[in-house]
């Protein structure tokens, strides 16, 4: 099994590290869907399969649901504000409209997937064709928000935004936060 797939959330308090979290979460479960694309080629929808595909399910129904919300909802509004000030950023706003586009991209591309997973999760045969290409386009865009948009949010959100940004986040996930001190 992935590791990456079960890593801790590190607190709310650093909301950018959390997100770095489902990302490596996420290309856990793309590392694993591969070996689950293999596996049932050569064994069918056996008990490995299914319990695979069971926490497949399970993972990117979290991670993906999760991260897409808090970028979506929290630091893509606050970035794009940032980059609504002349001579700033200003392409920063068409940028994030595009990431948040491949959120919705990739929601379908699971949509279409989905159903397979359940099928194999239920001992019943499903094809996985067609999932590599979906997995490629995952992987190049979590790539570029690890190597672009979060050391981009590091440098341009101040303390109080990246609080604000983590309470956001706890309240999606029904996490009550202790103020510190």
């Amino acid at each position: 099994m992935n590791l990456q797939m079960n890593e801790p959330l590190p607190g709310f308090d650093r909301p950018l590290d959390v997100l770095r979290t489902y990302h490596r979460r996420l290309l856990g479960c793309l590392e694993t869907l591969e070996h689950l694309q293999t596996h049932i080629h050569i064994h069918g929808s056996d008990a490995r399969a299914q319990a695979t595909a069971q926490r497949l399910l399970k993972c990117f129904h979290a991670s993906a649901t999760y991260s897409h919300a808090d970028k979506n909802e929290d630091l893509f509004p606050r970035l794009k504000h940032l980059g609504n000030h002349p001579g700033r950023y200003t392409r920063l706003p068409d940028w994030l409209d595009h990431l948040a586009a491949e959120h919705e991209s990739l929601k379908q591309g699971w949509s279409r997937l989905e159903p397979a997973l359940l099928d194999i999760a239920e001992g019943h045969d499903a094809s996985l064709d067609g999932t590599a290409e979906w997995i490629t386009q995952y992987r190049r865009h979590l790539t570029i928000e690890e190597e672009s948009l979060l050391p981009l949010a590091e440098q341009l959100l101040d303390a109080d935004q990246r609080r604000a940004i983590g309470q956001s986040m706890a309240r999606r996930r029904e996490v009550e936060l202790h103020p510190a001190g």
